[in-house]
């Protein structure tokens, strides 16, 4: 027996959280694009400050400089047993209906994520019972 392609989960990581949905749901909701799928790093600068380091206790300490790097921060996803995310129901132009997802992060940063990246109109509403939208991204 074959497993359907589209009905395998996918995660979409965002900056502040991720979706997973099926694939087929993410194609009807975001189109074919798999540029959807790349993450944006966020270039991040660490400063660290001057500060005294002991190797040995009681040893002597040396004076560590005060210096900067920076990194390039990727969404990432919880990793505890109970970090599945929060499940949600989501509905969108075509959508037949409405389907349920699972959202980590804030609500408030899926409607910026969807805000800038569904191409049809899209809510969705917590397991509390919050609705959410319609979000939709701007043809400017």
């Amino acid at each position: 027996m074959a497993l359907d392609p589209d009905a395998q989960l996918v995660t979409i990581n965002y900056p502040g959280g991720y979706i997973e949905m099926p694939i087929g749901n993410a194609k009807s909701l975001f189109g074919d694009d798999p540029e959807l799928l790349r993450p944006e790093g966020v270039e991040t600068t660490v400063s660290v400050k001057t500060h005294p380091r002991t190797r040995i206790i009681g040893g002597p300490s040396k004076q560590i400089e005060a210096y900067t790097y920076t990194y390039t921060q990727w969404p990432t996803q919880a990793g505890s047993q109970n970090a599945g995310g929060e499940a949600i129901e989501m509905a969108w132009e075509g959508s037949e209906g409405s389907w349920t997802a699972r959202m980590g992060g804030s609500a408030w940063e899926l409607g910026t994520f969807l805000n800038s990246k569904s191409p049809k109109a899209v809510r969705f509403e917590t397991h509390q019972g919050t609705k959410y939208g319609p979000f939709i991204k701007s043809s400017t």
